[in-house]
């Protein structure tokens, strides 16, 4: 198992509950999240800035 830092930019949807949704989505393309944190919200753009640490398990 592997751990990972990553950063992620996600477009702010209609609700709380939508936009949390999408960061999960999001995230478990990339593995299975251990934390994450909304760090910076960009309202100009519509977009939230996402940080995480995921793991991965090696194929074998």
């Amino acid at each position: 198992m592997t751990t990972h830092f990553i950063t992620a930019e996600i477009d702010l949807q209609e609700t709380p509950n939508q936009l949390h949704q999408a960061i999960e989505a999001e995230l478990q393309k990339r593995g299975e999240p251990l934390r994450w944190a909304i760090t910076r919200v960009d309202t100009q753009q519509q977009k939230a800035h996402i940080e995480a640490i995921v793991t991965n398990t090696p194929s074998q």
